[in-house]
């Protein structure tokens, strides 16, 4: 019976079985270069791959969130970055889909942004099945695990627990991926990988759950399994799962701290052996050299032979050993230097001070460089990641959070925007049905016809602010973008993650107030004003005012 050949074993061996290798037509494909002949990665599939890295990588990528304050912080400026303290609903219907018209999507949009708010930040936390977070507090746990994983699991839950006290059934289980697995440790097949029956095309169908974490030995339900189809029969979603797939066929997510994992355990470990050793360092104020043996130098020094009074004499070092050397060069009169006396030693032995703190290269360039690998893992800049910008200007700090921004956009974008979105969309088709938003007369489309549901339920999400450094620059370039048509209010205010509906409720409400006791002023010519970068009350020496080209360029 003859061996079956691979056809990713004949890769590694040349073209044919027998065919000698041949140098390609690429360096990083070359067999016989010296330098990489040894590099010989096996070529697996993208489940394969992840499935015997997906447990030992997700422990210890969990383990340097707990015990390093570094990748701690990097991932919390993650969930700050995107999520922020609130994470507002800005319904956009597509009234152009339903046949409706602006008028009723304006209505439209501030009902439902008023009712889910309030059912989705309450303090009774009716969205979390746990009753443990408010819906901000749910975006950003997701935000959280998909850092440290790789992905997002969850189930949606129709609770009816407290009767007419719930407004809604709809609830959200957050659900640790531990528990996502084959039952029984079943091996793959080509439609079950690590938990996830599949179809011909690769679409989940259904979710086998553990009813406990794996380790949970003392819960009997650790080795029971459910199986969750991913939809009910009429089509509602039943389980949330989000990953970020990077090559075809991926089924399952892994966090992207594994590539920086070697790197950050041999920083860890350098920080702690350097941290020791300055610790050690600034114990000691002072150490003696000498040629005899530490018996006589301690019996010198006035102390005991034995070891454990060797402690007591260092207690009495500065009055027995100084002394004694204030009494052998007290005579030596020339031992002055600017009125600072110098000691001197006895023959051949030397008195080395110690400074406290020294013992390493801690903040130097070596270690930045080791900082400057985690901080590309997670996809934020060295400076906002080590919070070291001694060494960075304006310029330089807009340069790093441009690309730390782009990395959280398209994060925001990929998880937190795609979660809350289906749970909008969840609560949405719940009070719809239930009548509760008034806006939608019996003559609006069905909900479940064609597009209707998506077009119901488009919407955009304003999370964190983008933050500013210099708030008048910034401010007069946000200016000007509105002016010159290039932005709006509503885009503008988002980058403060501000709801724009509410900004100019708020400003109307304050305008009339100030009309009514006469405090009224121009807004415009402080507008124009932030755009040229001059007084709103100043002019130039021809009566003009400051709202010129030249002057609104200097400013952009």
């Amino acid at each position: 019976m003859s061996a079956r050949i691979y056809p990713e074993v004949i890769s590694l061996v040349g073209d044919r079985p027998g065919k000698p290798m041949a140098v390609g037509a690429y360096d990083g494909a070359d067999r016989r270069n010296r330098d990489i002949a040894t590099w010989q990665p096996v070529l697996r599939s993208a489940d394969v791959e992840i499935d015997e890295a997906k447990l030992m990588g997700d422990a210890r990528s969990r383990d340097a969130q707990r015990n390093d304050a570094y990748m701690r912080g990097g991932l919390n400026f993650g969930r700050d970055s995107i999520v922020g303290g609130m994470f507002l609903l800005n319904s956009k219907p597509d009234y152009s889909v339903l046949g409706l018209d602006e008028t009723w999507a304006e209505e439209y949009s501030a009902e439902v942004e008023t009712k889910f708010t309030l059912w989705a930040e309450s303090i009774n936390c009716w969205v979390d099945a746990s009753r443990m977070n408010t819906f901000t507090g749910l975006i950003r746990l997701a935000v959280g695990i998909f850092g440290v994983g790789g992905e997002v699991l969850a189930s949606v839950e129709w609770l009816r627990d407290g009767g007419a006290t719930r407004p809604f059934s709809t609830a959200i289980q957050m659900i640790d991926t531990d528990r996502l697995s084959n039952p029984n440790g079943e091996m793959n097949t080509k439609l079950l990988r690590n938990g996830v029956v599949k179809n011909g095309f690769g679409a989940p169908q259904g979710y086998h759950i553990r009813r406990a974490h794996p380790v949970d030995f003392y819960d009997p339900d650790s080795w029971q399994w459910d199986y969750v189809p991913i939809r009910k029969p009429w089509g509602r979603l039943q389980m949330i799962h989000i990953i970020e797939q990077t090559r075809a066929s991926q089924t399952r997510g892994i966090s992207d701290l594994i590539s920086a994992l070697k790197e950050h355990r041999m920083t860890k470990r350098f920080r702690d052996v350097v941290l020791q050793n300055a610790v050690v360092n600034s114990s000691y104020a002072a150490s003696v050299e000498s040629e005899l043996p530490t018996d006589q130098v301690f019996t010198a020094l006035g102390g005991s032979t034995s070891p454990e009074a060797w402690a007591e004499a260092a207690r009495d070092y500065g009055v027995g050993f100084l002394g004694t050397i204030e009494e052998y060069a007290k005579g030596a009169a020339g031992l002055v230097l600017d009125g600072v006396r110098i000691p001197h030693l006895f023959p051949g032995t030397k008195l080395n001070l110690h400074p406290a703190g020294k013992g390493g290269p801690l903040g130097t360039e070596f270690e930045n460089s080791l900082l400057r690998y985690l901080s590309a893992s997670l996809g934020i800049s060295y400076e906002e990641f080590s919070n070291d910008y001694s060494k960075s200007n304006y310029s330089s700090i807009r340069a790093a959070m441009s690309k730390t921004w782009k990395t959280m956009q398209s994060r925001k974008r990929m998880v937190a925007d795609r979660f809350a979105s289906i749970i909008f969309r969840l609560w949405l088709e719940e009070a719809i049905n239930a009548g509760e938003i008034t806006t939608l007369t019996s003559s609006a489309p069905n909900f479940y016809e064609g597009l209707n549901s998506d077009a119901y339920s488009t919407c955009e999400w304003v999370g964190a602010s983008r933050g500013q450094i210099d708030e008048l620059k910034e401010t007069q370039a946000a200016v000007l973008r509105i002016q010159q048509k290039l932005s709006t209010r509503e885009e503008e205010l988002g980058r403060l993650g501000k709801d724009w509906r509410k900004v100019l409720a708020q400003q109307a409400r304050e305008q009339r107030e100030m009309e009514r006791l006469g405090l009224a002023v121009e807004a415009s010519n402080a507008l124009n004003a932030l755009g040229s970068g001059s007084d709103p009350n100043a002019s130039n020496a021809d009566g003009t005012s400051n709202t010129g080209t030249n002057n609104q360029d200097q400013a952009a």
